[in-house]
């Protein structure tokens, strides 16, 4: 039989841990950034960090845009260009382009982009 408080002990503890990979990687030329969208949000913002059912993190993001014709994949490239201080066209959505796990490559210096990643991530 379990005690009260190795009952609720148990049932505080999350049943799927947190991420401890961050949900980009680096490469030659920028960084890959896995996301997990959720569109028409009542603003666009950032949900941290986030493990899939197949336990790889990726980074939530909400995005006011509908996903009609492209235009969630259009704000989603627009708002990480400004909070992460990237021209648009070196964003590109190479993974998802319909759904709502996407995988992102963002080119420039990846030393740069991920120093970047991990302060906004980090809420810093």
């Amino acid at each position: 039989m379990w005690s009260r408080a190795l009952r609720r002990a148990m049932a505080a503890k999350p049943l799927i841990p947190a991420a401890t990979a961050p949900p980009y990687a680096l490469h030659d030329q920028g960084v890959r950034l896995v996301v997990r969208l959720t569109p028409r949000a009542s603003r666009d913002g950032i949900g941290g960090v986030v493990t899939g059912a197949d336990g790889r993190p990726a980074l939530q993001l909400c995005i006011a845009a509908p996903p009609v014709e492209g235009a969630a994949n259009k704000a989603l490239i627009a708002y990480l260009s400004a909070a992460l201080k990237l021209r648009k066209a070196d964003i590109r959505i190479v993974a998802g382009e319909t759904a709502r796990l996407k995988r992102l490559e963002l080119d420039g210096d990846p030393q740069a982009i991920a120093a970047r990643l991990a302060q906004w991530i980090g809420g810093g």
